[in-house]
């Protein structure tokens, strides 16, 4: 059966820390791009990192609102990919989630992007952890 599965959320204070996790049942996550995604009550879900297929060099893309604080990560023999939250604000409270897609929006150099990738024919979610931030 494949799976993605979250783990790792809780309640922060802000400036503190978490590490999600994001493991994978049923297929290989180095052969795909992973996502995280979260959802804030009453938003739209928002992209907030992407680290890309081993085959494609493992490369990570972040959202502006998560820069220098967010990092990605993998580890290939554990079937698992993490996402460092650091210097957590209220801001970051949602649900997050990982999927074998990204999406990222950014700005740098004076150009908006976007990083859009996803699989022709496979498309997997995990069911989310929660993420609290507040004092």
């Amino acid at each position: 059966q494949v799976q993605l599965v979250e783990s790792g959320g809780g309640l922060v204070q802000p400036g503190g820390s978490l590490t999600l996790s994001c493991a994978g049942s049923g297929f290989g996550l180095d052969y795909y791009n992973i996502g995280w995604f979260r959802q804030a009550p009453g938003k739209e879900r928002e992209g907030v990192s992407c680290i890309s297929s081993s085959s494609s060099g493992g490369s990570t893309y972040y959202a502006d609102s998560v820069k220098g604080r967010f990092t990605v990560s993998r580890d290939n023999d554990a079937n698992t990919v993490y996402l460092q939250l650091n210097n957590l604000e209220p801001e970051d409270t949602a649900v997050y989630y990982c999927a074998t897609r990204c999406l990222i929006h950014g700005y740098s150099g004076g150009v908006n992007y976007t990083v859009d990738l996803k699989e022709p024919d496979f498309d997997s979610w995990g069911q989310g952890t929660q993420v609290t931030v507040s004092s």
